[in-house]
């Protein structure tokens, strides 16, 4: 039949965005991200009137402070890779909601999303009516949005879930699942309000997702966020993998788009791996990634083919890290929001890249450390555009840029208020000259604003 461009694909998404919408809205009228409640059981007792929708697939948890999207996404490439149907849950979204739950490496459907959530809201309200006859919070944003990506892997249905902590790990709704492998990036200070003021308090409380019996992959630690994993395994019976002793990066080189890397795994050597991510942490995170699949696959007695390494890695994409959205200027964003990201974020700044200049649109949330931020890019960034994501969270712009006077210098803060602005100014001062770039980082929100600008208005 001829091809009148009608794409019928398009249209039926289209038809259910509105009712996708609406489900999205429902969600935004319960209780938010930032107030996360410290309890399992209400998202337990939905996910029991659902039938247990959790336990319709094994399950690859990961949790830790930086690099938890960018691994889980490695590990469901490469566990698409041989053959298997994934699903991943992954927070927070940067443009659209469907972004956080994909099934088989795309976001889900608008039909699915809304006929799943349709589906399950009788037994939310049933929860919500049980806990506030008890005085307790009805059902979180995020308890319910994680009972909705149960229901979709189990609708699907899906081989393996591969499930991103939202925060910490003991506490968080996505730990009403049993994950056989239990993935740890590296542990720093974050969320130190909720999650603790030290990094052991951190660790211990990430390592409730340790599960008796389970598998442990763990990144390279410090000493006390070792020693708590460590402790946690050997209570709950868990064998343990270690970065740097059971498996580890050997070399990385950096290659147009991304970098060559070297993995001794668990199992087998993995050489000349192209993968198409910028950065030395996203090599380790890649190391994680193949250590926790020979986990899953074989317990790590089985080396992966190495086609489906090379397809893995090779197709990856970690949307919002170190990615490029413009050229004419070149304009990066990366969604480092605490120190120890930002840190990572400079180090590859300064190898990756060939530029002279760069400047930052910036903006950070109240409960970051913002002026830890500044500091770890203040030797790679010549000025700093402060601005407002759309966060109601955000800390505002005129204080924010008094923290980069008294961080980076007096020459280095340009205030922005509104974020377009921010943008449009940035850009103007990197077409000045040859040789400069714009990054836009230090929060999820803003990074989100700025795709969804460059795709509107034509950047690449």
């Amino acid at each position: 039949m001829p091809d009148d461009g009608f794409d019928e694909a398009a249209a039926f998404e289209a038809e259910y965005q509105d009712a996708a919408d609406e489900a999205y809205r429902e969600l935004l009228e319960r209780i938010g991200e930032g107030a996360p409640q410290p309890r399992l059981e209400p998202t337990r007792r939905a996910a029991e009137l659902l039938g247990d929708p959790q336990r319709s697939a094994p399950v690859v948890h990961i949790t830790g402070t930086n690099g938890k999207t960018s691994t889980s996404r490695m590990i469901e490439s490469l566990l698409r890779a041989t053959g298997l149907k994934t699903g991943l849950l992954t927070s927070p979204h940067l443009v659209r909601v469907n972004e956080r739950i994909m099934i088989d490496g795309l976001p889900v459907s608008n039909e699915a999303f809304a006929r799943n959530w349709d589906d399950i809201t009788p037994y939310l309200l049933m929860t919500d009516a049980e806990l506030i006859a008890n005085d307790e919070e009805p059902l979180t944003f995020f308890e319910a949005l994680t009972v909705l990506a149960f229901a979709i892997f189990a609708d699907a249905p899906v081989d393996v879930i591969v499930l991103e902590v939202g925060m910490g790990g003991e506490w968080d709704s996505t730990n009403v699942a049993d994950g056989q492998v239990a993935v740890f990036t590296p542990i720093a200070l974050d969320h130190t309000a909720r999650l603790g003021n030290t990094i052991a308090e951190i660790a211990r409380t990430k390592a409730g997702i340790i599960k008796p019996a389970a598998s442990v992959v763990t990144a390279m630690q410090t000493i006390e966020a070792l020693d708590e994993l460590r402790e946690a395994a050997r209570l709950d019976e868990a064998t343990i993998s270690i970065e740097a002793v059971d498996f580890a990066l050997e070399s990385t080189t950096v290659a147009v788009g991304g970098q060559l890397i070297d993995v001794r795994g668990r199992a087998g050597s993995y050489e000349g791996v192209y993968l198409p991510l910028y950065g030395d942490h996203q090599a380790q995170n890649a190391a994680v990634a193949l250590a926790a699949v020979e986990t899953f696959l074989g317990d790590g007695s089985v080396a992966l083919a190495a086609d489906v390494v090379t397809e893995g890695l090779g197709s990856v994409t970690s949307p919002g890290r170190l990615q490029l959205i413009g050229i004419e200027p070149t304009v990066l964003v990366d969604a480092a929001h605490n120190p120890h990201g930002a840190r990572a974020l400079a180090a590859a700044l300064d190898e990756y890249f060939d530029f002279d200049e760069w400047t930052a649109v910036i903006s950070v949330l109240s409960d970051k450390d913002a002026r830890g931020i500044i500091r770890e890019l203040a030797p790679v960034v010549t000025r700093f555009v402060v601005t407002n994501s759309s966060s109601d969270r955000a800390i505002p712009h005129d204080e924010l840029a008094e923290l980069v006077v008294e961080t980076a210098g007096p020459d280095a803060a340009f205030p922005a208020p509104h974020a377009s602005d921010a943008l449009a100014a940035a850009r103007a001062w990197a077409l000045e000259a040859p040789r400069r770039a714009v990054l836009v980082t230090g929060s999820i929100t803003l990074v989100g604003e700025a795709m969804a600008r460059a795709a509107a208005e034509g950047w690449k």
